[in-house]
């Protein structure tokens, strides 16, 4: 599937969502409201088949925090971006590790590292930080570290 028959399907599928434009990839923002539903279309839907999450992470931009997907369909090979805005106050997300397994420790690592809450997670808990780190998310740009003072 092109990239402007991609975007067709994609709204289609999700009327709320808006596109981003100058990218190699399709990429499409939606609401955390939703991103399960909308999660399941892109794994289950034969004409998209994303099948495989490759990878899963987050950025800090102060204000907000965005969580962002690359999608990939191993049928059709083609390729996608998804980005959710989250409030950085409460970030909250549906898990999708039930969609995508590879979801489970890359919303893990998410989770220690900027302190996403992925509801329902199957075994939300430090993947690589050790014990006594719980809570502290060393990625995110409020974080002081006292060892090397660095400030953002």
């Amino acid at each position: 599937m092109q990239h402007e028959e991609l975007k067709i399907k994609l709204a289609e599928l999700l009327t709320s969502a808006t596109f981003e434009e100058g990218g190699e990839w399709t990429t499409i923002n939606v609401e955390a409201a939703d991103w399960l539903v909308f999660a399941g279309q892109l794994r289950n839907d034969d004409s998209l088949f994303f099948d495989y999450l490759f990878c899963l992470t987050c950025v800090d931009w102060k204000t907000h925090l965005i969580m962002v997907y690359h999608l990939s369909s191993t049928k059709h090979r083609h390729n996608m971006v998804v980005k959710v805005k989250l409030d950085r106050n409460k970030p909250e997300i549906e898990t999708v590790s039930h969609i995508w397994r590879t979801a489970e420790f890359h919303e893990r690592e998410v989770y220690e590292m900027f302190g996403v809450n992925f509801l329902n997670h199957p075994d939300l808990r430090l993947l690589i930080l050790p014990d006594g780190w719980e809570g502290k998310n060393p990625l995110r740009k409020d974080f002081e570290d006292p060892v090397n003072m660095i400030k953002l």
